[in-house]
């Protein structure tokens, strides 16, 4: 079996204006779709964040990638390494985001190659990646503080129309009553069974203030998280992660550098979790080293694919290391494959963040995926178990052609709200 043919698509899903460390979401997400053909007929999905920089790595390497073998990853992998430029962790950034290119590169072929292979052998690509371990993978409630309207074609306006989880998806939510009804309504909406907030958008004792509303609100039973993005120094993260201690089900990346979240670790009961300062293989002798977290957060987009992630979760179970997924604007695609591997990773610790409730287009056949009890069941069939919807993923082609977005830039958007705002990589 040969891949034959190598298509790259970068989309635009509409995206609500919600705050982040970073500034504030655009009116759409971007995200790039890599099919791979072979001479037997079949075709193979992956989805990544999308970029020009992404998109222009993918295309260096289609030279390399059409006449390869697709149940040959090893070998495809070894040639991308010849020709991939090296990253190092200081290529991520100090954006929430990470800014490599070369691990997506690697991510959408081994996603895509793996889509082949399970339908090439009639299996699931869980069972590639060692077997099933649950049929239904669990997702925890992602919270933002937001502006009011949506994004997309509906240009930040509201539905008048709209109920439940789409009314609160248009609805601002900048205190800690709007935080608790977004998650009334999305945990009414999805049966989430714990709940997330991005926060590293306001002053610390206002997201500190809107967790323990929620704690309230939701009662002991129900895990929280909270994630500052790294915008906290060491001290104040130590006072206000003190303030949540017995209400967090683990705090994520309040602040920078594996050292520094060691000496938190020191301080605090409540276990913490990165996808910031532990980001690649590279980083885990040094997250050994320091002890610098309870909990790593993989993200097959930015490990290198799904078959890397793998690993992490080996190395985890080594080294008593808690695991869970990390979590971007997404499609079907992306949901699926994140799907698979926590269906078959025997370590899984803690429900997969998400945003897909915040999107509500998307790109494959039969429309978006069911989010039920908190979990999205494992998709039947073979492969990725999701296919492409034509018309749909056109709509989406041209609604990145028309916006005129190319890479991802929350401070423009922010400065509509607030003149002269800019990124900070540490703000309190």
């Amino acid at each position: 079996m040969k891949i034959t043919e190598m298509h790259i698509t970068p989309i635009a899903l509409g995206d609500p204006p919600l705050l982040n460390a970073a500034g504030l979401h655009a009116p759409y997400c971007l995200r790039t779709v890599v099919e791979l053909k072979t001479d037997n007929g079949l075709t193979g999905l992956a989805e990544v964040p999308g970029s020009v920089a992404v998109d222009a790595a993918l295309a260096a390497v289609r030279d390399v990638v059409i006449g390869a073998d697709p149940r040959n990853w090893h070998g495809l992998r070894a040639r991308l390494a010849e020709r991939c430029s090296p990253e190092t962790s200081v290529s991520r950034g100090d954006k929430p985001w990470d800014g490599r290119t070369r691990v997506q590169v690697y991510s959408a072929l081994d996603v895509a190659c793996l889509d082949i292979q399970g339908k090439a052998f009639g299996v699931p690509v869980a069972a590639l990646l060692g077997g099933v371990v649950r049929e239904r993978v669990p997702y925890s409630a992602y919270l933002f503080y937001k502006y009011e309207g949506a994004g997309g074609e509906l240009a930040f306006g509201t539905d008048p129309e709209a109920t439940g989880w789409a009314a609160a998806r248009q609805a601002a939510a900048l205190d800690p009553a709007g935080v608790v009804a977004q998650a009334q309504a999305m945990v009414k909406e999805f049966g989430f069974e714990s709940i997330k907030l991005k926060g590293g958008v306001f002053e610390p004792a206002q997201e500190v203030a809107a967790i323990k509303a929620l704690h309230e609100a939701f009662g002991p039973g129900v895990p929280l998280r909270l994630d500052p993005n790294a915008l906290w120094t060491v001290e104040t993260s130590i006072k206000y992660g003190r303030e949540m201690e017995g209400i967090l089900e683990y705090l994520e990346d309040p602040c920078r550098t594996q050292e520094g979240m060691a000496a938190l670790r020191r301080a605090l009961k409540t276990p913490l979790a990165t996808n910031m300062c532990t980001t690649s293989f590279d980083d885990l002798p040094g997250s050994v080293k320091h002890a610098s977290e309870d909990i790593i957060l993989t993200d097959h987009h930015y490990w290198g694919g799904l078959r890397a992630s793998m690993e992490l979760a080996a190395h985890c179970r080594i080294f008593s290391r808690g695991v869970s997924m990390h979590s971007n604007n997404h499609g079907g695609i992306s949901l699926a494959a994140m799907t698979h591997l926590g269906a078959a990773m025997p370590n899984l610790s803690y429900a997969l963040d998400t945003h897909y409730p915040w999107q509500w287009e998307d790109i494959i056949i039969g429309g978006r995926m069911k989010i039920e009890g908190g979990c999205v069941a494992l998709p039947k069939g073979a492969g990725l178990g999701v296919e492409l919807d034509r018309v749909a993923l056109a709509k989406a082609a041209d609604n990145y052609r028309r916006c005129g977005f190319t890479e991802r830039n929350d401070e423009p958007e922010m400065q509509k709200k607030v003149p002269g705002w800019k990124f900070q990589a540490t703000r309190w």
